[in-house]
């Protein structure tokens, strides 16, 4: 039922997805097929589902981190800008050194930002039992408002022709390709990073604290397990992977800090990690699938069709993904008195 509810909730968001295509007078089975052939036909069509997979994955193993523990970060998004600030400070500011020396400078520099952005909701969390959820959606906005200032003031390059952008990364601080296509390292990190938080819950005794304060915190506090310590940590990871994936999208992508640079990745990775039942190995090939949603969502823009469809079929999943969850977690039982008592059905 694990494997089948989660399955059974995307058929259904694309049959509810149809049913919307149709009342708007267009072939949804069509653009479906065009969707596909578009994503996964063809050589370009493939590597651009890879490329856009790659961040979603990374944050997706943020956030699925926090919400193993039962901590809502809705702040991926933010988490992500602030990662891929602080990635671009370093990249700007030590333009003229070497890729050995800059590139794992931006990997500590995102991770330092994204785990500060996760941390900072985080604390009242712990000690004053403040709601996560609004603190790290607030968070959001904060933080790419924050971008928007320094690309449209201080970091704009002069040589952008008024545009808000900053100056183009020097090739020390751009990730490696492989081959002619855009398919960069960041792949390999988001492998290893999946493989590492797999081991991490399911194969130490941190891991286990995790999942155990997630499923009984009651249970947690009498076991003698440090609830807030372990809030403040999961939290500061899963901020720090996020911001990872800010950090490789503008290294090995945007090759500059922009605004929209993140098209919601943050908030596609909440699905994705849902849809896969918070497991990171499933997050990998989930991260996939939505990766050839968003490319097959450009493709069928061409055949007029907005591409808020995209974002209306995320929507749907989730939806129904949830509704899922209720499936799976309760049961629906007729109950009948009689005069006897009463006799559960």
């Amino acid at each position: 039922m694990s494997v089948l509810v989660p399955v059974c909730s995307v058929l259904l968001a694309l049959v509810a997805g149809a049913a919307f295509l149709s009342l708007t007078g267009r072939d949804p089975w069509f653009l479906y097929g065009e969707m596909f052939r578009g994503a996964f036909g063809t050589r370009y069509g493939l590597t651009e589902t890879v490329v856009k997979a790659i961040p979603l994955m990374i944050a997706g193993l943020g956030v699925g981190l926090a919400f193993r523990m039962k901590l809502w970060n809705i702040g991926g998004e933010g988490q992500l800008f602030m990662g891929a600030c602080a990635a671009t400070w370093v990249a700007l500011t030590f333009a003229g050194q070497p890729a050995w020396v800059l590139l794992p400078a931006m990997f500590a520099a995102a991770a330092v930002g994204g785990g500060l952005w996760g941390l900072l909701p985080a604390i009242p969390r712990a000690y004053l039992g403040v709601n996560e959820i609004i603190t790290t959606l607030m968070l959001n906005y904060v933080a790419i408002l924050w971008v928007d200032y320094l690309v449209y003031g201080p970091w704009r390059d002069p040589a952008g022709f008024n545009f808000p952008l900053t100056a183009r990364f020097t090739p020390g601080a751009v990730l490696p390709t492989l081959g002619d296509t855009r398919i960069h390292a960041g792949l390999l990190v988001g492998f290893t990073l999946a493989l590492v938080l797999y081991l991490v819950l399911y194969r130490t005794r941190w891991g286990y604290e995790i999942r155990v304060i997630g499923d009984s915190p009651g249970a947690a506090r009498y076991a003698g397990m440090r609830i807030g310590r372990n809030v403040l940590l999961v939290m500061l990871c899963s901020g720090a992977i996020c911001g990872l994936a800010g950090m490789i999208e503008v290294s090995g992508v945007a090759h500059r800090l922009q605004p929209g640079f993140s098209p919601g990745y943050g908030y596609t990775a909440i699905i994705i990690a849902w849809l896969a039942r918070l497991n990171p190995i499933a997050v990998v090939v989930v991260a996939f699938l939505f990766g050839g949603l968003l490319v097959g969502g450009f493709i069928v823009q061409i055949s007029g069709v907005p591409a808020t469809v995209v974002a209306m079929l995320q929507g749907l999943i989730l939806f129904f993904v949830l509704a899922g969850e209720v499936v799976l977690k309760y049961r629906v039982y007729r109950v009948r008195h009689t005069g006897m008592g009463v006799e559960q059905a």
